[in-house]
């Protein structure tokens, strides 16, 4: 049992410190830089959603649709070391909510799934690499933020996470933030989350552990090592639904971080008509279905959210 609890762990070894505080501004990713990852056959759709292209997309007065429509693919950035988010399985292949989310909105522009160019940006380069063009669109637990709002528009928000706990399935003293003194928590060095505990002083300076990785965090949760595992829950959604009978998350979120499409700034026809598919998928059950089949799978129940069309 332990091999196998390890074995789920280490396959997200990669998630490095870049992924603390995910979201937050001024984050780097784990490879410091950008890679590409080929399109074809390389994605998993764990959902069992069907993402058929629209033949009568049309988005008149978009550059990026142009650009999109006359290549024939798309080209979208996105994270590859958040469990259940966007994440590489043991084939290689792409899988998780952020992916299917990005699958499904490039079948709406008429563009085929397989056809999808994906590219892993460093957090720090993501308005970059959208401002440059290298990309036509982003999805990768990307906060939107007034900040980031000036170099570039965000269509969402799609889905709603917050700071939360991830804890041993067979925690019950734990069941928020207000119940962690005397507990030992752990998330990644340099972390937004770990210094939001530090701040609040939720628990002791002697109860806090810091390591590089979440994935250490996760290995010394299972080894009862430490008591909790903090950062968001949509990240520890992930750790929670490759261990579901061993970890488990609170539930009790004490911050509010609301993803976002990243588009170019003033391609107001895509991100208008982005906000469209987004809200169709909530009335159709396609993000219902998305959610269950990746986050979901952590026993967490979710809901698409409220768009607020930016």
């Amino acid at each position: 049992m332990r091999m196998k609890r390890v074995a789920a762990v280490a396959m997200m070894a990669s998630l490095a410190l870049s992924a603390a505080a995910c979201g937050k501004e001024g984050t780097p990713a784990p490879s410091g830089g950008n890679a590409s990852g080929g399109a074809q056959g390389d994605t998993c759709t764990t959902s069992g959603a069907t993402f058929t292209p629209k033949g009568d997309a049309n988005v008149a007065g978009s550059p990026t649709f142009d650009k999109i429509k006359s290549s024939g693919k798309v080209t979208v950035g996105v994270k590859f070391d958040q469990p259940n988010l966007g994440y590489k399985d043991a084939q290689g292949k792409r899988c998780g909510f952020d992916i299917e989310i990005a699958q499904y909105v490039a079948s709406t522009l008429g563009v085929d799934p397989a056809k999808i160019e994906y590219k892993e940006i460093a957090s720090a380069n993501r308005e970059t690499a959208i401002k440059g063009g290298e990309i036509d669109y982003y999805v990768g637990t990307y906060s939107i933020t007034d900040k980031r709002k000036n170099d570039i528009s965000f269509a969402g928000p799609y889905f709603i996470a917050g700071q939360d706990l991830l804890v041993r399935k067979d925690e019950t003293t734990i069941t928020g933030k207000d119940t962690l003194k005397g507990k030992k928590v752990c998330s990644a060095t340099g972390s937004t989350p770990i210094q939001k505990v530090r701040d609040e002083g939720l628990t002791e300076p002697e109860n806090i552990v810091e390591f590089k990785t979440y994935s250490e965090c996760v290995s010394q949760l299972l080894d009862k090592k430490v008591d909790a595992v903090t950062t968001d829950d949509a990240i520890l959604k992930g750790y929670a639904a490759q261990n579901p009978d061993e970890l488990k998350v609170a539930g009790q979120p004490f911050s509010t971080e609301k993803y976002g499409i990243g588009l170019p700034k003033d391609d107001k026809a895509l991100r208008d008509y982005v906000n469209d598919q987004i809200e169709a998928a909530a009335k159709d059950g396609t993000w219902q279905k998305i959610y269950d089949g990746t986050l979901g799978k952590s026993g967490s129940a979710g809901s698409p959210p409220a768009l607020e069309r930016y």
